[in-house]
């Protein structure tokens, strides 16, 4: 139980760090990497909790497709980082209470073992599966919300795609059904020359 311990105060210690320089980082490209870091690190303390689905699934999906695309976007925009940070103290007061409520909450939390109020564990049984558990739960109790959160999902991206599916006018664009049906006159002309002879 203390090796569990240390490695999840270990983790937590590197998950603020990386989300601190989220923020705080002036490269851009550095703050999307700080991010995947601090997506590591956030799966490795589901794995500690015995949540490995959810442990895959944010390493899978935000680490391995949502986070090269941010990264693919930052580094082929030219973005301009003064015109970014403009704003940025402006928005300070009230990063600091959102800070400060989210901080009191963790401190509660923390906070409730040593007033009596401890978290109700259950023991697992010894086949216990989460990926499972939580497969039967999501198709049974919670079917239709699924089929309709993926109904969704599908019209956004078909919405995506129509919306960036335009013709452009200055595109070229190949015709493979004209290019066989070409002739030899239309694209060669022969043209007569006299020879020229050395003097």
């Amino acid at each position: 139980m203390v090796v569990e311990t240390v490695i999840f105060y270990l983790f937590a210690a590197i998950l603020l760090l990386a989300g601190l320089r989220v923020i705080t980082a002036r490269n851009p490209v550095h703050a999307v990497l700080f991010l995947v870091l601090a997506f590591f690190t956030a799966a490795a303390i589901w794995l500690l909790l015995r949540a490995e689905f959810l442990a895959i699934a944010l390493v899978l999906v935000y680490v391995g497709a949502v986070m090269v695309l941010f990264l693919f976007v930052v580094m082929m925009l030219d973005v301009n980082l003064e015109r970014l940070r403009e704003g940025f103290w402006n928005n300070l007061p009230a990063a600091i209470v959102v800070g400060g409520i989210m901080v009191m909450e963790m401190a509660a939390v923390l906070a409730g073992r040593y007033f009596g109020i401890a978290p109700r564990v259950r023991e697992l049984p010894p086949g216990y599966s989460n990926t499972k558990e939580l497969g039967r739960v999501l198709y049974t109790d919670y079917a239709y919300a699924f089929e309709i959160a993926a109904v969704i999902l599908l019209v956004a991206i078909v919405a995506a795609i129509a919306l960036t599916l335009r013709r452009r006018k200055d595109r070229r664009v190949q015709r493979p059904a004209e290019q066989t049906r070409v002739r030899r006159e239309e694209r060669v002309r022969l043209v007569s020359m006299p020879a020229e002879k050395d003097q």
